[in-house]
């Protein structure tokens, strides 16, 4: 059985971030964004009689004044961090395969580096599953 999802929206007000539960009508606050999605389970739980286990929420706003909803912008980079990521150890895989290729045809291994724009110590870590 799924549980259900209650909505949460927050929002910077002076130093404390207000936690909303629309659906229960209901506003707690926390100092942290970190402590966010806690105190608006421990308000539902308390609310609605729910134990604390049983009470799953998703943050849907994050809003600043001045800025609005930095949520989204924040998932974007996020999501743009994490495609960094991927594509960085996909070119290392690339590179150590065409280092061992370029050795494996005889190009000595200062040319390799300069050829891909790395120390001769990177050429020998990255062909050293030769």
């Amino acid at each position: 059985m799924t549980k259900h999802a209650y909505k949460v929206e927050l929002e910077r007000d002076g130093r404390w971030w207000m936690v909303h539960v629309p659906e229960i009508d209901e506003l707690t606050q926390a100092r942290r964004l970190g402590e966010a999605e806690l105190m608006a389970r421990e308000l539902i739980a308390l609310s609605t009689g729910t134990a604390l286990a049983d009470v799953s929420v998703c943050i849907v706003s994050i809003t600043v004044p001045q800025l609005g909803d930095v949520a989204i912008r924040s998932r974007e980079l996020i999501a743009e961090k994490d495609a960094a990521a991927r594509a960085a150890a996909n070119a290392q895989r690339h590179a150590a395969d065409y280092a061992r290729t370029l050795t494996s045809a005889g190009v000595p291994v200062r040319d390799v580096a300069e050829l891909l724009g790395v120390s001769p110590q990177r050429v020998s870590q990255l062909t050293q599953g030769d």
